[in-house]
C-alpha cells in the first residue's frame, strides 16, 4: 500500500479524533472549517497550536463554573497544544461589561495583585502546570502607551461596538455607558494579537470579546484565531448560573465534605449535564451509565460517581472516601467523626442564644426559626421548644443536614 496514503489516513484520523474532544460540550466553534485545517497543519507539521484563555482576577476563588472551561483547555494540552492561562490584570483595571446592565466597578491593583495570587494555583488542579503559559496582559497592555490605545480603538467603529446586547440594551433603556467600556473588548482582542492565539475559549457570554480577538489579528495582520464557547454552568438551584452571589455554586477549594454532599444534592436530570461539563470520563461512559439508570438503576449511584470523581480531583481518592462515608453516617443520621468545637459560658443558656454564639446562626430570631422548622437537633433529638435553656454540660447540636459544633457549655 502507498506509505504517503496510509500516512494521510493515520493524519486524518488523528484530526478527526482532536475534532471530536474540541466538540465536546460545545456551544459554539467558529468557524470549524478553520479550526481543522489549523488543526491539520498542526498534525502535518508537529507545530503545537497556541489556545488562549483569559480569565480577569475578579475574586480570589474559582468554583466549577469556571472549570468547564479550564477542562476543555486540559483536553486540548493532552492532545499536545500549548495553552496560554492569560491573567487579566490590566483589564480588571477597566471592568468587563458583559451582561451588565451597569457600569461595572473597576477593581483596585492591590485587589487584582490578591487575587491574582491564588488563581493559578488553583487553575493548576486542573491544568498540567508543566505545559501551562503563564500570562498577565498588563505586559503589552501597559507598555501600549497613549498614542498605541488610540490606534488600536481607531481598528474598531462605534457603529459596530453598539451591536453588542448589552450596549444596545442600556443605550435603549437610557441607562449610562461609560467610554471607557468601550476599552475593555479592545484590550481583550489585542490580547489575541500579543499572544498569536489561534483559538480562544470562554463562556457563551463572551462571544463579543473573542470575536473581537479575530477581527483584531486580520487587522494586524495575523492569521485570525477560531473562537470555542462553552455552556454556562448552572449552579446548585439547576435554574441560574454558577455563581458565588447567587450562593449556588462549589468551590474548588472547598473542603472534601461539603463538596461531596453538595454534588450529591444536584437534580437527577442536572446531574447528566454536569457529567459531560465537569467530567473526563468518556461520552461513551456517559452514555452507559446514562442507559443504565434509564433501566433502572439507581440515579444516586451515578450521581456518587460523579461527586467522587471532582472531590478527588480537587482533593484525593482518600477524601473522596472519607466524604463518601461522612455523607452515609450523616444519611442515617449520625455524627460526623470531625466537628468543630466551641466553648460558650451563660449556663443556663437559651438553645436560641446558643446557636448564634456557637455560629450556627446568625441572629437568636432565626435560631428561632430554625428550630420552629425542626431544623435544629441536640444529640440527635429534634427541638421544638424555643424556649429551652440548657444546662452545663457537653451537647452535640445539629443545624440543618450540614452544620454540626460540639458545644461545652460552663456556667
Amino acid at each position: 500500500m502507498n506509505s504517503a496514503f496510509v500516512t494521510s489516513r493515520a493524519s486524518s484520523l488523528d484530526v478527526g479524533q482532536a475534532l471530536s474532544i474540541s466538540l465536546r460540550g460545545v456551544e459554539e466553534l467558529l468557524p470549524q472549517d478553520e479550526w481543522v485545517k489549523k488543526l491539520q497543519r498542526s498534525e502535518a507539521t508537529g507545530q503545537p497550536l497556541r489556545i488562549k484563555l483569559g480569565l480577569d482576577p475578579t475574586a480570589p476563588d474559582i468554583h466549577l463554573g469556571h472549570t468547564v472551561v479550564l477542562n476543555k483547555m486540559r483536553q486540548l494540552q493532552d492532545l499536545g497544544h500549548t495553552v496560554i492561562f492569560l491573567i487579566g490584570d490590566f483589564t480588571s483595571t477597566i471592568g468587563d461589561p458583559s451582561g451588565r446592565n451597569s457600569t461595572r466597578p473597576p477593581l483596585t491593583r492591590e485587589q487584582i495583585e490578591a487575587n491574582a495570587q491564588t488563581y493559578y494555583q488553583q487553575a493548576s488542579l486542573v491544568l498540567d502546570p508543566a505545559r501551562t503559559e503563564i500570562r498577565y496582559n498588563s505586559e503589552w497592555s501597559d507598555a501600549l502607551g497613549a498614542r498605541g490605545l488610540i490606534q488600536l480603538a481607531a481598528k474598531y467603529t462605534v457603529a459596530r461596538m453598539m451591536e453588542r446586547d448589552d450596549f444596545d440594551k442600556r443605550f435603549k433603556g437610557g441607562q449610562s455607558i461609560s467610554v471607557h467600556e468601550f476599552l475593555y473588548p479592545l484590550m481583550q482582542g489585542y490580547d489575541s494579537v500579543a499572544l498569536k492565539a489561534d483559538l480562544e475559549l470562554g463562556g457563551t457570554d463572551q462571544k463579543f470579546n473573542l470575536l473581537m480577538g479575530r477581527h483584531l489579528q486580520q487587522e494586524y495582520g495575523q492569521e485570525p484565531q477560531c473562537i470555542l464557547t462553552m455552556p454556562l454552568l448552572e449552579g446548585l438551584d439547576g435554574v441560574e448560573k454558577m455563581s458565588k452571589s447567587k450562593n449556588n455554586y462549589i468551590g474548588i477549594s472547598e473542603e472534601p465534605n461539603s463538596m461531596f454532599a453538595k454534588v450529591l444534592s444536584i437534580s437527577d436530570e442536572l446531574m447528566w449535564k454536569w457529567f459531560t461539563l465537569l467530567s473526563f470520563r468518556s461520552l461513551e461512559d456517559i452514555a452507559s451509565l446514562k442507559a443504565e439508570v434509564a433501566g433502572g438503576r439507581n440515579p444516586k449511584d451515578a450521581k456518587v460517581l460523579l461527586a467522587r470523581e471532582i472531590t478527588t480531583r480537587f482533593h484525593s481518592a482518600q477524601a473522596a472516601d472519607a466524604a463518601e462515608q461522612d455523607f452515609a453516617n450523616r444519611s442515617r443520621g449520625g455524627v460526623p467523626e470531625q466537628i468543630p468545637e466551641v466553648q460558650l459560658g451563660g449556663a443556663p443558656l437559651g438553645i436560641a442564644h446558643l446557636l448564634k454564639q456557637a455560629g450556627l446562626a446568625p441572629s437568636t430570631s432565626e435560631g428561632n426559626r430554625l428550630i420552629d422548622g425542626g431544623g435544629v437537633r441536640v444529640d440527635s433529638v429534634v427541638i421544638s421548644d424555643k424556649g429551652l435553656k440548657l444546662e452545663a454540660g457537653s451537647y452535640v447540636v445539629q443545624v440543618g443536614k450540614r452544620k454540626f459544633a460540639r458545644v461545652i457549655l460552663g456556667k
